[in-house]
Parts: structure tokens; sequence; C-alpha cells
């Protein structure tokens, strides 16, 4: 076993390997539907772990990939793994027992008695459930099934949002790559503030950042073989297209030359030296193809200055991949293998109840306790006119954001994202939004909480200094939204 390839602690008592070796192939290989024996598939995942890279991240819906990991974990004790998986539930409401129910599955499928990270994927924000899984997840990390908390394709409004609300997340793992650097700007501002570190997937582009694709004519679909080759043949198109791209590997080439490395090792090795980024994630086919000795040749040299400068001026000249982190996921473009969510999903559940009044009008209810304690609906739709309440940070009887007038703002407009689409509307639709806010000194903070959420859209706005009913609250906002058929 090689003990030399460097690590880093990821959270108190969990140190990982600064290259993780993902297993989301698996569930490309298995697409037919039948298994990798887990035996064998183990047996190649071993080599690895002889080799020092002990780390291996996975995930509920990637395949038997947990089941091939559990008994891997087996087949090498008494040598250390570390074993990160994700639960990625279908949205809507889930219980605590069905959040039991999905550790205890992983639990079982690892055969271990403690998780080592569990990641939580939320499909989208403005349905509450996401929040409801974190705190149950929370739960059972102090029963002690699970031994520390991560994310994977948060944005960096709901990592605060999460945070902010108790949450004990160590890490977030993203899509940040040369073709994809969401994640360099408020992303690791915020993460390095919370003490947050970065998993970084993605980073070498399904294999298409590599010398094969250099001076290449742009692949037919038909050309591209895996799941992650189609999803980032994507990104490249959004990043300005193949000539672009072509033009980011003759840069990285010419760096590779001077550095005696390949355009790969290039590519990893400069995700590696990015602020905020534990580890980079990159994937592994077992039985098939194996990394092992080129993932060991990222840690034998760095970059110069000179060499990050000529790299960072190869970026300038893409396209910037849309919104934060997470966003290929929930809103278009889909940059997915499918370019939709078609093999992620089959649909998405109305956000809140709703039903229609004697009146004739149709509204929303969030479920908080002022509804019900005041009389009032969260929204309210006659014809085409939807009127949304004021609102507040406010999950059932909790205050979320306590203190952070601008994660408050966020959560208040997920809640009323929620609202719209539960009355057959969108954010787009808002035509008018009031804020009323506790503390005058926190204007720039809300302001920009709703810049962030209403640049694309900008409508009408009021914003005053008011006395708010209960003092945890910071901000209130009401908002009125007409569909135009």
């Amino acid at each position: 076993m090689n003990s030399s390839l460097p690590t880093v602690e990821l959270a108190p008592g969990l140190n990982i390997t600064r290259v993780l070796t993902g297993l989301w192939q698996i569930a490309d290989m298995e697409r037919d539907g039948m298994a990798l024996p887990a035996g064998a598939a183990a047996a190649h995942m071993s080599q690895y772990v002889e080799a020092g890279f002990t780390t291996f991240d996975m995930a509920d819906h990637y395949g038997s990939a947990e089941i091939i990991a559990g008994t891997c974990r087996q087949s090498v004790a008494p040598m250390p793994v570390q074993l990160l998986t994700k639960w990625v539930p279908t949205p809507g409401a889930i219980t605590r027992a069905q959040t039991r129910e999905a550790v205890a599955r992983a639990l079982n499928r690892l055969q271990v008695e403690q998780i080592d990270l569990m990641q939580f994927h939320a499909w989208h924000f403005a349905h509450p459930y996401w929040l409801d899984c974190l705190f149950y997840l929370k739960e059972l990390k102090e029963e002690g099934l699970i031994r520390h908390l991560g994310t994977t394709n948060f944005d960096t409004a709901h990592l605060q949002i999460a945070t902010a609300s108790g949450i004990p997340i160590v890490s977030n793992q993203v899509c940040y790559s040369l073709l994809d650097q969401r994640a360099a700007g408020t992303m690791t501002d915020f993460c390095l503030k919370a003490g947050i570190q970065l998993l970084a997937f993605g980073t070498l582009a399904g294999g298409l950042l590599s010398d094969r694709w250099l001076n290449q004519p742009e692949p037919a679909p038909r050309q591209l073989k895996t799941w992650s080759q189609m999803k980032y043949k994507r990104f490249i198109d959004a990043a300005g297209g193949w000539q672009h791209f072509q033009q980011l590997l003759q840069s990285l080439h010419a760096v590779g030359q001077s550095a005696g490395r390949s355009i790969a090792h290039i590519a990893a090795r400069y995700m590696l030296q990015q602020p905020a980024v534990a580890g980079i994630i990159v994937g592994a086919r077992l039985g098939e193809s194996s990394h092992i000795a080129d993932n060991t040749s990222v840690f034998d040299f760095t970059l110069s200055r000179e060499q990050l400068s000529l790299i960072q001026s190869a970026l300038a000249k893409l396209t910037p991949i849309p919104g934060d982190c997470g966003d290929e996921y929930r809103k278009p473009p889909y940059l997915t293998a499918s370019g939709d969510l078609s093999h992620h999903l089959e649909s998405f559940p109305p956000p809140y109840p709703s039903r229609v009044t004697p009146t004739g009008s149709t509204i929303a209810l969030s479920g908080t306790t002022w509804e019900s304690l005041a009389g009032f609906s969260r929204a309210t739709r006659r014809g085409n006119t939807i009127t949304i309440s004021g609102t507040t940070a406010t999950h059932g009887d909790r205050a979320i954001g306590v203190g952070d007038a601008g994660v408050q703002t966020h959560y208040i407009i997920d809640k009323i994202e929620g609202a719209l689409q539960s009355l057959g509307a969108s954010l787009q639709d808002v035509v008018r939004t009031r804020i009323f806010i506790r503390h005058m000194d926190d204007w720039e903070a809300v302001a920009r909480a709703h810049g962030n959420r209403f640049k694309d859209i900008q409508p009408a706005n009021t914003l005053v200094r008011a006395d708010l009913v209960g003092e945890e609250y910071l901000v209130e906002i009401e908002a009125d939204a007409i569909i135009v058929p």
C-alpha cells in the first residue's frame, strides 16, 4: 500500500485522499439492468486501496456501488477505507421514518455501523422537504448512525440557509472543473468563511479534458459512449462550443509540455490548487480501465504561478456556465446526459397543498403556525392574478436563519416560489414585491438576496423599515403575480 499519498482532514477524525475514486460509472455500466458481480468489482476496487487511494464516493442511485464498496471494505480489512455516499430522495414530503429507512439501507449495503459522510442532494428548494431531510439526518448523526454530514449540488444561498439552521455541514460536492468555474466565486468565499470544504467532480469532464480529444473534430452524439461524456459535452456547448474547447485543450497541452505532463494531469492539478477544494473525484470503470498511475502522478508536481496564469487566461475566453452550483439539475439549460431530468425524475409534486374556496378562489397553504392562528392563506389565486401574503422565514413552527437577514430573504423567496408553483405559476410571473425589514442596517443584505433571485425578472419593488411580529424575524416579503395566458 502506498501510504505516501497526500490526505486532507475533511472533518475531525475523517482524513481522505485528495483524489477520490468516484463510483458513479457503475450505474452506467449497469444500464442494461444487470448488476456487476460484487466480488469481481470489489477486487478491482481493492487495487485502488492497495495503491493508497482509500477514499470512494458513491450514492444510493449509482447502481450497486454501495454493495460493491461494502464488499471491498470487508475484503481489505483491516486496511482503512473511507466510504462517502449520498442520499438523493425524490422530491416531496419526507418523514423521519423514511429518512431512517434510507440511512439503514446505506448502512446495510456498505456493511458498516456508521456512515463516514452522508451527502444530501435536493432536487429543488421551493419545496421545503429538503430542510426536513437535513433536520432528520442531523438527528441520525447525533444518534451515531452518521459520522459527518455533507451536501451535494447545493448553491451558495441554500448552503447558507442550511448552516444558519444549525446543520453541521462539512463539505459540499459540486461540479467544478476548467470548463465549469461556478464554484470559484461566492461559493468558495462562503466555504472558506464557514469552514466547509469542496469536493469537486467533473474535473476531467468524463475524459474529454484529455490528450485524446486534442485536435479532434466535434463528435457526433452517437460517438459519445458514456453518460459522463454525454453530460460534459453539454458543458462544452454551454462554455462556447467545440472550437473554444479546442483552444482550451491547446493551452493545457502547452502547459503540459512545459511541465512534462498530460492535459488530464494539468486539469486535475489545477483543481487541486484551488481554494477550499479538499479533493477531486475521478471516476473509475471497475474492470474496464484503471487510472491509478495517472492519479498518482498528479501529486508529483505543482503548477507554477506563470502556468496558473496561462490557464486562467485560457479560461477567460470561455463562456461562463450560467447560474450557481447545482443549477444544471434545477433549471434550464439542464446540463445532464439527456439534456433534461427524464432519467432522474418523473415529476415534481406541488410544494404546498391547495384548494378551491367557496368564493371561487384557489388558495395555497404552507402549513406555518401563523396561517392557522391568523386565518390567512400563503397565497390566493383568482383568475390569472396571484396575491402572496406577507411571508417570513418560518418552516412549520421553526424560524429559519435567525440573526441573518440575507438568509431569511432567500428562504422567504423559496416559500414565495413554492406558493406560486402550487398555484400554477413561477417566479417569472411576479410583477411586484414589497419588503419590510426590522433593522435598516440590513437593507443591503436583503437587497442583494432579492437581486440574486429576481435579477432576470426585475419586478416593481418597495423596501421599508417596519416593526415585525416576532423578534426572530428580520424580514417579511409579500408579492403579486400575474400569469400571462
